[in-house]
């Protein structure tokens, strides 16, 4: 007897913008391989650009011409948030992109180690400085970990998204180990995040397996079918259900999976940890949102009341510690923490298919917007301390920026509006966004948790506020950083944060009807 296997249906139309995205990053690595040393740079800038401009006219183009749909067999599905999802990577990938190419503040060189191969402090290193080798291969690494995070919300079973997670944390793991300056720092960074990462993803495989034994499938949709239907006990469903979470929770996180994101983003890259803190994020909530709307809905009333706990103890540990920070990026690490849970507010508090009188914002388009202004000023911020240095390179320290206000006037205004938006302050992005997200809860009738996010909220106001006091009040102290003028790729990275930050906050109407109208997720099992 011959098994026939029927090959799967593949519309390459619909996944195209994924599929350029891994494209440009195999192009990118034969640029490594061909191109000569001195045209590397501008070749990776091209083939990224292009392959980004590309793959975003492609993904607004699906939008109305191709529609939601199921491909790659059952196994990718394109629907309304991951349009919205894939436009909000590519936009805020090639932001992320325009920081990596800054070479002004390195005085031509690139904020990436020469050569990440050899022992910081050695000849070998000093060489490859000397002879201004540098590391253009993370322009197809970040590539890659943007394939990955395109897959990631759009994985219709629990295998494809254990894939999508492993391709976007490979590249990532290299990327955050390759600061040219304090190097070792960098490369601790590195190894705990691979570390904690390979633990987080062994939770993630070990909850998909438990999941299939309790439904017999790994679609998300099957999963859900299971739970309405299933006559066997409960214990493996909650026991793969909490370990699928803490794999999911560790990319987004949020409390108790927390812990490696502010020693990972004080020892990455700067530009790394703006890609990071904004991108990885984006990613993972929309995963998040997928497999616990898509595949657990039923069974919510178990996993909400914990989520819930969990949303409160991330608001309160990322703005509680934020506070005693004394490092500029470890305070924008644990501030990243808090919004986390601000997005779990609306995650937890409502349900895709609530919405607030008069055909309110949904939980999950409420969340869209939310990621919106908060990309905007992250990447903005985290673009701005790059600009703020000293001999040694960046000055994180608090304490440095003390009187950034008078020798730096506009750096310290366009600092302070991205702080305003973070705090969620009218007329910024962030105040549209955090009303937006709480809004939704508050209509799905989780009034006290709402309650809870807007105290925790006017905490966290309270270090961001700390900052632009210490920036514009008070006295310079011996030694003061000089803020750099970058070239002009960082320019134009910070003026779109500064730019979308204002507008979202004075004309929020037509990302949040986009947001609204692509709210709605696409259930099919096969």
């Amino acid at each position: 007897m011959i098994l026939q296997i029927d090959p799967p249906v593949i519309n390459y139309g619909l996944i195209m913008p994924l599929l350029l995205i891994f494209v440009g990053g195999c192009v990118g690595v034969l640029v490594e391989a061909v191109v000569p040393r001195a045209y590397r740079l501008s070749a990776q800038l091209i083939v990224s650009f292009a392959m980004i401009a590309a793959a975003l006219f492609m993904t607004l183009r699906n939008v109305g011409v191709i529609g939601a749909g199921i491909t790659a067999g059952t196994s990718v599905v394109v629907d309304g948030p991951v349009y919205f999802i894939w436009a909000l990577l590519l936009i805020f990938g090639a932001v992320s992109f325009l920081t990596f190419a800054e070479r002004k503040i390195e005085n031509g060189a690139s904020v990436f180690a020469a050569q990440a191969a050899t022992v910081p402090g050695t000849v070998a290193e000093r060489e490859a400085i000397e002879a201004k080798v540098e590391h253009t291969e993370v322009f197809p690494l970040a590539l890659f970990a943007l394939t990955g995070m395109m897959l990631f919300p759009a994985s219709n079973d629990l295998i494809t998204m254990f894939i999508a997670l492993e391709i976007l944390s490979l590249p990532l793991y290299l990327l955050c180990g390759l600061a040219r300056r304090r190097r070792l720092l960098s490369q601790e960074a590195a190894l705990k995040y691979f570390l904690l990462g390979a633990l987080s993803s062994a939770f993630f495989i070990y909850g998909v397996a438990l999941l299939y034994g309790y439904a017999g499938s790994f679609e998300l949709a099957a999963i859900d079918a299971a739970l309405r239907s299933s006559q066997q006990g409960p214990g493996l469903l909650l026991a793969g259900m909490g370990l699928l979470g803490v794999g999911l929770l560790f990319k987004f996180g949020a409390v108790p999976f927390h812990s490696w994101t502010p020693d990972v983003y004080a020892g990455a890259p700067t530009p790394i940890t703006g890609f990071m803190a904004v991108c990885t994020k984006i990613a993972a909530i929309g995963a998040l949102l997928r497999v616990f709307y898509v595949a657990l809905g039923a069974d919510r009333w178990d996993w909400q009341p914990l989520m819930t706990v969990i949303a409160v103890a991330t608001m309160a540990v990322g703005a509680v510690l934020a506070i005693v920070q004394t490092d500029i990026k470890r305070m924008l690490a644990y501030s990243s923490i808090a919004h986390a849970g601000f997005l779990m507010t609306a995650f937890v508090g409502a349900f895709q298919g609530t919405t607030g009188a008069g055909g309110g914002l949904t939980s999950v388009s409420s969340i869209m917007f939310y990621l919106v202004a908060y990309g905007a000023a992250t990447i903005g911020a985290f673009a701005v301390v790059t600009m703020v240095r000293n001999a040694g390179g960046e000055s994180t320290g608090l304490a440095s920026w003390a009187g950034l206000g008078k020798r730096s006037p506009l750096t310290a205004i366009v600092f302070s509006i991205f702080l305003l938006s973070f705090a969620g302050i009218p007329l910024t992005g962030g105040f549209i966004g955090k009303w937006t997200v709480f809004a939704a809860a508050w209509s799905g009738g989780a009034h006290w948790l709402v309650v809870a996010a807007v105290v925790l909220s006017v905490i966290a106001a309270f270090f961001y506020v700390r900052v632009i006091v210490l920036m514009f009040f008070a006295e310079p102290g011996e030694g003061a950083p000089t803020v750099i003028r970058p070239g002009w790729t960082t320019l134009v990275a910070v003026g779109i944060g500064v730019v979308a930050t204002v507008a979202l906050g004075i004309f929020p109407g037509p990302v949040l009807d986009i947001a609204q109208t692509t709210g709605e997720f696409l259930r099919y099992s096969g």
